[in-house]
């Protein structure tokens, strides 16, 4: 059996102390004692011997844990409590490594709470961007109303309608926000039923069919689907989720550009529903903060083309609310492909 290294501090002290002692009462015994010299300097070597170890092994123990539990009531990040007595005295490499491995988890620790408090302030930031933008367009028109404009019934209407599109942006971005953080606390249930995905896409398709006419933007399927695909999901926020992607490669796709939207089999249980724009594409760097709240690539454009900045944080709490994945494929210049799992009924 491997000894620790503070047996074996203790061992080699005893045994050394024990040679000496045992040289000096041969010595010793061999000058008054001379018939029983060998006979009493083994035994009075080999009790101190024993002695010995066991002393000393308790009293470097002690001091150990003396000295640890010292700088554990000195750090005020670590805990006396968590302090192991017998795991931290009996092997100096263990401490060494308990220290090494509580000092890699405390870096850890402080870097996840440098990175969230990063995002609390970017999150605060843009909450209160997002908000204040149209709070303050909806009260400046009110305040020209007030001053006289109200008189003027082109004017009234005119900013009346302003007014309103700003209230409705406010609207949106509080209910995205309410929807997000039910998502998140469990508290929104989903109703779970047996659907036709293809369906459901072209009624999609029917309900943004004008904003794509904006932008003279063609939505259409990547071939044809003349049978039903049934999958397994709650209808009304798959509904949205599809609504969010397709609405997204609208504004972000080329003008006089196309929508496309794909049904694959991702594996034997589940479809992979890929929706692909060709517009701008999405730089590397960009990518792994796409599905952030309020996260844009170009804060001015997506400003422009309105939305609450939290479609895809969305579709992203609504993908992992239903057990699913949702992915990014994106070339700079080349367009993008956002896609997420639906479990199939077979």
């Amino acid at each position: 059996m491997k000894l620790t290294k503070t047996y074996k501090f203790a061992f080699r002290t005893a045994l050394i102390i024990s040679i000496l002692l045992f040289l000096l009462t041969s010595l010793f015994s061999y000058l008054f004692f001379e018939e029983i010299a060998l006979w009493l300097s083994i035994t009075i070597a080999l009790s101190f011997f024993i002695i010995s170890f066991f002393v000393l092994q308790y009293n470097v123990e002690r001091f150990i844990y003396s000295r640890v539990k010292n700088i554990y009531n000195e750090v005020s990040l670590l805990d006396v409590n968590d302090l192991d007595k017998k795991f931290i005295t009996s092997d100096m490499d263990t401490l060494s490594k308990e220290v090494q491995r509580f000092a890699e988890d405390k870096s850890l620790e402080i870097e996840m709470l440098q990175m969230r408090e990063k995002y609390r302030r970017e999150f605060l930031g843009n909450v209160s961007h997002e908000l204040k933008t149209p709070l303050f367009t909806v009260q400046g028109y009110i305040l020209t109303l007030l001053e006289g404009a109200v008189n003027d019934k082109a004017i009234r209407n005119k900013y009346l309608d302003r007014a309103n599109k700003g209230v409705e942006r406010l609207i949106d971005v509080v209910k995205d926000l309410d929807m997000i953080s039910k998502l998140e606390s469990g508290g929104m249930n989903l109703n779970i039923e047996i659907f036709n995905i293809v369906e459901l896409i072209q009624n999609v398709f029917d309900l943004l069919e004008m904003k794509a006419k904006k932008r003279n933007t063609t939505l259409a399927f990547n071939k044809l689907y003349d049978t039903p695909l049934l999958v397994k999901g709650d209808l009304n926020r798959i509904e949205q989720v599809l609504i969010n992607l397709i609405e997204n490669s609208i504004k972000y796709g080329k003008i006089n550009g196309h929508s496309t939207v794909g049904i694959n089999n991702y594996s034997d249980e589940k479809f992979i529903i890929e929706v692909t724009d060709d517009g701008e594409g999405v730089k590397e760097v960009n990518k792994s903060r796409l599905f952030e709240r309020f996260f844009r690539v170009d804060q001015s454009r997506s400003r422009e083309q309105g939305g609450s900045g939290l479609g895809l944080s969305i579709v992203k709490h609504i993908a992992e609310a239903h057990n699913q994945q949702v992915f990014v494929e994106s070339e700079f210049g080349e367009g993008s492909t956002f896609s997420f799992t639906l479990e199939k009924v077979k």
